[in-house]
């Protein structure tokens, strides 16, 4: 058994045996409504304490079962927090908080433990109190403090092979109920189309991806709706995508396994030879978060909240 701590593994000292493992998955499943056997090798629940457990079983497996709980420590929920706690600096956080209030379309991108869920869940926090959001996920993540959030999850086929519930299915029906804001958890396929006509169409919203950079995270995001049919093709997706998000908010983690946000980009609506034209806000020089010169779309939006965003990015 290994455990992973600011981004290392260490080995410990604890030894189960096949059994006990078999055992304790099927005890910590038992509150989720999930399963995992030969027709369903793979599995993602979350557990009574807010960790999430991933288990993947043999054949797909070469031997053992291999079972990872992602424990969610909430150092956390406002922008405020991660300025205290390093990953972003004063300026970044009052950027963000004026992007948020004023509407824009947000992706949080960044490899696996950079703090993406974390980051996504302070940003939510910003959001003006009387406005609903609601959130669609693989499994709960996002933890907000609100009153008026409705927060739903995938649900796996059953035993029957009928019931399953997918993030696009989630997608749809979160347009049906009124909300502010959509939320999509993670893109990884093709539920980024249906994410992509819903902010086309003035929705304002959020979402995250795994990705190297801000530029990479825009890229991806103009493959994963192809996935939805030969029909989607980059004509319609590159320039959906360029009028769709707005800023795109890149984090990772250093070698010492702190979080940081290395870059804010904004998109600018446009398109050039088929790539999306994009803009540093706030970039990395040396270890620093500084201003760059770029500037986020929509001031008119900033404007309508009673926020002069030169003034915010003058001081920054």
């Amino acid at each position: 058994m290994f455990c992973a701590r600011r981004g290392r593994s260490e080995l410990t000292t604890i030894v189960l045996t096949e059994t006990q493992v078999h055992d304790l998955v099927e005890r910590m499943l038992r509150t989720s409504g999930r399963r995992v056997d030969v027709s369903q090798p793979f599995v993602d629940a979350l557990l009574p304490d807010g960790s999430r457990l991933h288990v993947v079983i043999p054949d797909v497996t070469r031997r053992h079962w291999a079972v990872n709980i992602r424990r969610h420590v909430l150092a956390a929920a406002r922008l405020e927090d991660l300025v205290a706690l390093g990953t972003l600096t004063p300026a970044a956080a009052r950027f963000l908080s004026a992007a948020v209030v004023a509407g824009l379309n947000i992706v949080v991108a960044g490899g696996t433990q950079a703090g993406k869920t974390t980051l996504l869940s302070c940003l939510l926090n910003e959001v003006p109190a009387h406005e609903r959001v609601v959130t669609c996920e693989e499994v709960f993540e996002v933890r907000l403090d609100r009153p008026d959030w409705v927060a739903m999850q995938t649900r796996q086929v059953g035993l029957e092979g009928t019931g399953e519930i997918s993030l696009r299915r989630l997608v749809v029906e979160a347009l049906r109920m009124r909300p502010h804001r959509l939320v999509v958890g993670e893109v990884r396929q093709s539920e980024a189309l249906d994410l992509l006509v819903a902010l086309n169409s003035g929705m304002p919203g959020m979402t995250s991806v795994h990705a190297n950079s801000a530029r990479d995270a825009v890229t991806k995001l103009c493959v994963l709706p192809m996935l939805a049919g030969e029909n989607v093709t980059a004509a319609y997706i590159v320039p959906t995508v360029a009028s769709s998000v707005d800023l795109v908010v890149h984090a990772t983690t250093r070698p010492d396994g702190r979080r940081r946000v290395r870059e804010i980009v904004a998109l600018s609506g446009r398109v050039e030879g088929g790539v999306v034209e994009t803009s540093d806000v706030f970039t990395t020089r040396g270890e620093m978060l500084v201003r760059a010169d770029g500037f986020p779309p929509h001031t008119d939006r900033f404007e309508a909240h009673g926020l002069d965003i030169r003034q915010i990015l003058l001081g920054a």
